[in-house]
């Protein structure tokens, strides 16, 4: 084992800023009181919650700060979006998803299954693109509610939102297009006014907040009933006294991923590129499974044909190197991932396939050390593996 740590998993989570703990810590000592207390100490936790609302609002170039509520995490938000336009408009019984979407997306929609609803799950192609004339084909008169995400979680691609958004409301101008959108904050601009978003979650710990704190935009013209029923809080879209703390976390971390938003796009990706091509050159049985699909800068899914992916990430994690195998929230699961199954990436590389997710605080040094332990990894991996007779064939033709 080794006190070293190499932490590539950060779309899994990410490491809080310090400057947004910074931002935090009034509100746990001194500036404690409920904001929507009458008395004058309430005021400064009352200002903290407005000032943050504003920042969210230019984070994702909102209309109003009225359109942002704040939420626990991006389960929350979908879960508050989805089900609240669905209870709003009881009468259209249609939705679409994709086949590739987060856990808390698609579990969601296979419960309204049961309940009732017609649901149609749009496949991807090879590269993990989601398939637009499927879409097209699926949007009816009775769809009340598209959700598709931005970036997928596992492999970083991104989807066309305006292109999406652009069928969607071709079709049926009435039917509403949520954005799982927590994969991109951070990572790209995001704009929902631009790209035609009628709903749109984020999760701070993605973004180097704390856990436990999230939004969702709501268009004003977007009606949805509440998730969370009880005070007035979020003018009685999302009821529970506001956690002021994580609140201001949010807003400082919105307000600092906005202006490191040209190092995400060059330097960081300048690193998953590094990271990503070093790995497929040097790696006989290492393949990139995302194709030259687009994606989020950070993100590189990379299978590894005829080995076991969980031994690789023992062997990485006993040399202080932190990946993952898919999203953290099946992480429990020996199933291959519903994204390269949805994406029919071959058996041989699915069990094998790993996620890398940088940050901006990955270093050159840190992808350095990957780079030049990750082969010999492989290697002892490969030797114990059942498929040699398959290894040695594969072998021999990516040397030709």
């Amino acid at each position: 084992m080794t006190e070293k740590l190499i932490y590539l998993d950060n779309n899994a989570t990410t490491k809080v800023d310090e400057k947004v703990l910074e931002e935090m810590m009034p509100y746990f000592k001194e500036e404690y009181a409920n904001p929507s207390s009458m008395y004058d100490f309430s005021k400064k936790s009352s200002k903290a919650i407005k000032e943050a609302r504003g920042k969210i609002k230019d984070f994702v170039n909102a209309n109003d700060e009225k359109e942002i509520i704040f939420t626990s995490c991006g389960s929350e938000s979908a879960n508050t979006a989805i089900r609240g336009v669905l209870n709003y408009n009881k009468n259209k019984k249609h939705i679409i998803t994709s086949k590739v979407e987060h856990p808390c997306v698609l579990n969601l929609y296979k419960s309204l299954e049961k309940q009732g609803y017609k649901v149609d799950y749009i496949g991807v192609n090879s590269n993990g693109e989601l398939n637009l004339e499927e879409l097209e084909q699926a949007v009816n008169e009775n769809t009340a509610l598209v959700s598709i995400m931005w970036a997928n979680n596992e492999t970083g691609v991104l989807n066309p939102m305006d292109k999406i958004s652009d069928i969607i409301k071709t079709k049926n101008k009435d039917t509403k297009l949520f954005v799982d959108a927590v994969q991109v904050a951070g990572k790209i601009p995001i704009d929902v006014q631009a790209n035609g978003i009628d709903l749109l979650g984020i999760s701070g710990h993605k973004f180097h907040a704390p856990k436990g704190i999230g939004a969702l935009y709501v268009n004003s013209k977007t009606m949805i009933t509440p998730l969370i029923i009880g005070g007035h809080q979020e003018r009685g879209k999302r009821a529970g006294t506001e956690n002021v703390p994580y609140i201001a976390g949010i807003g400082k971390a919105a307000e600092l991923a906005q202006d490191n938003l040209k190092y995400e796009l060059t330097e960081v990706k300048r690193l998953r590129d590094k990271l990503e091509s070093n790995i497929i050159n040097k790696i006989y049985n290492a393949r990139l499974n995302t194709g030259v699909a687009n994606r989020v800068p950070n993100t590189t899914n990379i299978g590894f044909e005829y080995i076991e992916g969980e031994l690789i990430l023992l062997h990485l994690s006993d040399l202080g190197i932190c990946a993952s195998s898919g999203s953290a929230c099946t992480s429990g699961s020996l199933e291959p991932s519903h994204v390269l199954r949805a994406m029919n990436v071959p058996f041989t590389a699915i069990h094998g396939s790993i996620r890398w997710s940088l940050s901006r605080f990955t270093t050159e040094e840190e992808i350095d050390y990957v780079i030049e332990n990750l082969p010999s990894i492989i290697e002892k991996v490969t030797s114990i593996s059942p498929y040699q007779k398959e290894l040695k064939a594969l072998k021999a033709l990516k040397s030709k």
